[in-house]
């Protein structure tokens, strides 16, 4: 007994230590509770209600309530507790709150839509709502000077911030930010005011004012502007220096639903996504799309890879990056009077001065544990200062640059396998090269005693292959739904001229000193806005035209991209490369409603019971639905994922809406290669005796895979209108 008066000191630790463990495992979890509540209930009160039911012994706060468009709540759980909300009633899902990242002068005109094309009266009461990193409101992107009061439907508000001196205008005319830990890190403000420049870059993409003499510095000069430059911005800050959060994201849903926006566009991606209702962003644009909002949105920047698009809900539209035909070329000159033709945008001028060479490899910093085989790829902290400084460094992989300027480098070259047909800003002298020229370089610093090199300031080069995929836009196909192909559509995403923030230089690495008021940037991120503002164009001249119906207008009138040139194909670049001004016009309109969804969703299997909370409608069933596949939701493309060497016929019934002439004869033109496939078109010819008729179609493949995969495509022509939908199989 005489250990005894040690048991209840050891049984007390023991709890404690417990208790710290599980509140140490704790971290912010999303309720998602479907749509919102009709019944007067407050939301706020419920979500409290709840977390008192389950857990009675301890006392849990909401740290945010979804309650204006849609219902749930955000609150700290450990993995047990979570699994508990889990099994409550009213509740569909319980999802960690994840962290997403952030995935012009040319653009426009690239894409065929010029300054002086025709716009609609409608254009100013157009609002789109930008979900990014906030916006730089001084600006001459968005100046307001001629513009209106906002529209009579605008609920939303601005948070005026004296204190960064932020306000709004008849241009911006909503911002709020959000961020629902209230953890603020540098150099982020507590204001919708940009300090990042993305969030700015892609609102004056969508929707910025006429700027003339634009440029980053001597590059891209000319007449900046967004594809609606009479367009609203309303701002929804989401991101932050750390990522953008799934809690943030659906709160600014919640608003933007409910404020009255007409298209968001948000360029933010990534994590695993397994299931629909589990992913913020498929979540909020299906209430999106349930109040007549299209959500346009990033397909993210992991690939080549398959099946690695962002983005994939079938209610939102997906954007790939392709290129325009404008590119940057910066030559060096190695001290045996070689020169070597990489890409980079370089705006410093070396003046033809030249300086020492050194692999990175050759300089490891080993007070810091760094050996040759991490600092060859010049990552932060991994180089020797003081072998580096004042040296151009060759480096083996293409990073931010911050490794090399931190050490004081002069500059530095990049070798690498993936960089064949991109580049960005760095914040010292910099060219980029594949490694048959790289490993060039490469030797002559291995065989010379002194090598030496200048870097040349970049000059602007076109790119006559364009427009392609670029190698960082994600592929399909979707990962949830392999027969609804992703991503939806190209648009340009490379060396994208727009707006930026004053308080972010142009490479966006601390110690560059150069702040300027537009800058070239690429990534899905700016492919999206594009897609924003084109369907922002459509919605000007067809108000009433539903989510899915822009959407179909979007791809419908895609122009064709080579498969040559982008071996993923559709996977690549979808419908094809955007085409703003055909899309106003599209001639035949796969639409779709939120009926359409729910049959889709049932035959994903989905069960009654789930889809009735999501809809807050007891009549939903699936019961009627189970004839069919997910392949014959009315989309304007068709999907067909299969076994090799195994036959099949598969049926995919559509409908389309005749929205071109009164009077109409379309008529089936089908481009497939010929083989193992048979398609059928039935019938192959719809005629139309008045506007807004609906008439239906159904498209038979059949027959054995043999390759793994085959693309073509069906398009119907009425000798003015020639609406497009690509047809893939695949294994």
């Amino acid at each position: 007994m005489k250990g005894g008066k040690y048991l209840l000191p050891l049984f007390l630790l023991a709890l404690l230590a417990a208790d710290a463990n599980a509140n140490a495992n704790r971290k912010s979890y999303i309720v998602y509770m479907g749509d919102r509540l009709h019944d007067g209930v407050s939301p706020s009160l419920l979500h409290t209600t709840m977390l008192q039911d389950a857990f009675r012994s301890e006392s849990k706060s909401v740290l945010c309530s979804y309650q204006k468009s849609f219902n749930g709540f955000v609150v700290d759980l450990n993995e047990e507790e979570a699994q508990k909300m889990a099994g409550m009633d009213g509740v569909i899902s319980v999802f960690p709150n994840g962290k997403r990242k952030l995935h012009t002068t040319k653009s426009w005109d690239f894409l065929g839509f010029p300054q002086q094309v025709e716009r609609a009266a409608m254009e100013s009461d157009v609002i789109i709502g930008v979900f990014d990193t906030g916006i730089w409101p001084e600006s001459q992107s968005f100046d307001d000077k001629g513009i209106g009061p906002p529209p009579t439907k605008w609920k939303g508000s601005c948070q005026v911030d004296p204190s960064t001196n932020f306000t709004c205008n008849n241009k911006i005319i909503g911002a709020k930010y959000y961020r629902s830990d209230g953890m603020i890190f540098s150099p982020d403000i507590k204001s919708p005011r940009d300090s990042d420049g993305h969030g700015t870059h892609t609102a004056s993409t969508a929707a910025g004012r006429l700027v003339k003499g634009a440029g980053l510095y001597d590059f891209g000069s000319g007449t900046a502007r967004g594809g609606v430059p009479s367009a609203r911005i309303a701002v929804y800050k989401i991101c932050w220096v750390d990522g953008c959060y799934d809690a943030d994201i659906l709160a600014a849903f919640d608003d933007a639903i409910s404020d009255g926006v007409d298209i968001i566009s948000i360029s933010v991606g990534g994590g695993v996504i397994n299931d629909y209702f589990e992913d913020a962003i498929s979540i909020a644009a299906f209430h999106a799309m349930k109040n007549g909002i299209l959500t346009v949105s990033s397909a993210g920047n992991d690939g080549p890879g398959r099946s690695t698009v962002s983005n994939f809900s079938p209610w939102s539209i997906s954007v790939a990056a392709s290129t325009i035909d404008r590119k940057f070329s910066t030559k060096v000159q190695l001290g045996d009077n070689t020169t070597h033709e990489g890409l980079s945008i370089n705006t410093f001028d070396l003046k033809n001065k030249t300086y020492p060479m050194i692999y990175g490899g050759d300089a490891p910093n080993t007070t810091a544990g760094y050996t040759s085989s991490s600092s060859r790829f010049c990552s932060l902290s991994s180089l020797d200062r003081d072998l580096v400084k004042g040296k151009i460094v060759l480096c083996d992989r293409i990073g931010t640059g911050r490794g090399p300027f931190s050490a004081g480098a002069a500059g530095t070259v990049t070798r690498d396998q993936d960089q064949t047909d991109f580049t960005d800003l760095f914040p010292l002298p910099t060219s980029c090269f594949n490694l048959v020229d790289g490993n060039t370089i490469y030797r002559y610093i291995n065989l010379t005693s002194t090598p030496t090199a200048t870097i040349f300031k970049s000059t602007e080069v076109i790119d006559s292959l364009a427009p392609y995929v670029v190698s960082f836009s994600s592929r399909g196909p979707n990962p949830i739904t392999p027969d609804i192909i992703k991503p939806d559509i190209s648009a340009p995403g490379v060396y994208i001229l727009a707006a930026w923030s004053q308080l972010s230089p142009i490479s966006s690495i601390e110690g560059d000193d150069r702040l300027r008021t537009y800058n070239i940037i690429s990534g899905t991120s700016m492919s999206c806005p594009h897609v924003s503002g084109a369907a922002a164009y459509v919605k000007s001249f067809h108000p009433t035209w539903s989510p899915a119906a822009i959407q179909s207008a979007l791809m419908t009138t895609a122009s064709l991209m080579s498969s040559r040139i982008n071996l993923e194909a559709e996977f690549a670049y979808g419908s094809g490369h955007l085409n703003p001004l055909k899309a106003s016009d599209p001639g035949l309109l796969y639409d779709a409603d939120k009926s359409d969804y729910i049959t889709f969703l049932c035959r994903q299997g989905y069960a009654t019971r789930f889809l009735q909370l999501l809809t807050k409608d007891n009549s939903t069933t699936c019961l009627e639905s189970t004839n069919g596949t997910v392949s014959d939701l009315n989309y304007p493309s068709f999907g067909l994922s299969t076994s090799p060497s195994k036959t099949f016929s598969r049926s995919f019934k559509r409908t389309v809406t005749n929205v071109g002439f009164p009077l109409a004869i379309y008529r089936a033109n089908l481009n497939f290669p010929t083989g193992g496939l048979k398609v059928r078109i039935n019938p192959d010819v719809l005629v139309f005796t008045s506007l807004g008729q609906k008439l239906p179609f159904e498209v038979v493949i059949e027959g054995t895979m043999d390759g793994s995969l085959v693309s073509g495509s069906l398009v119907w022509d009425d000798g003015e209108h020639q609406v497009r939908s690509p047809i893939v199989v695949f294994i």
